[in-house]
Order: C-alpha cells, then structure tokens, then sequence
C-alpha cells in the first residue's frame, strides 16, 4: 500500500465523548487522553483547551479536535 492510499489517522489532542444524559445533556472533554472535564456548549470545550495552553483555530480540523457521537453542533442527544 502506499502512503497516499493509506487512511490519515489523526491522533489529536482534544477529544470531545458523546452526549451524556443530564440537565442539561453534557460531553465529557478528553486532553492527551486524561478527562479534564464537562462541556455543556462549545465555549467549554475551547475554555478546556485554553487551560491546557491549546490555541483551537478550527474546531473542525480533525487534526485538533476529535467530536465523537455527533459534531460541534451537538448539544442533544437523539
């Protein structure tokens, strides 16, 4: 296989779990692998980052962010 047929794995910094039930729904925010918190909006996930010395420039740059079980605009669960 070659490189460029290979898949690109991101292994990024920050990951974003799934909605978890409560009131309100929250997602629990993952730093270098170490749960460092609960989100409740996007603002908490880049207040997270902040704290951790993260600039996020792109909150969909699979490079810097990984959302798992919906994306930035997921708040809710289904």
């Amino acid at each position: 296989m070659t490189e460029i047929a290979s898949p690109h794995i991101t292994n990024p910094r920050i990951m974003v779990l799934g909605v978890q039930p409560g009131t309100p729904p929250f997602r629990i925010v993952e730093i270098d692998g170490e749960v460092v918190g609960e989100a409740k909006a996007v603002t908490d996930v880049l207040s997270a980052a902040a704290a951790f010395g993260i600039t996020v420039h792109d909150l969909d740059d699979p490079d810097v962010v990984r959302w798992v079980g919906g994306d930035k605009f997921t708040w809710h669960r289904h």
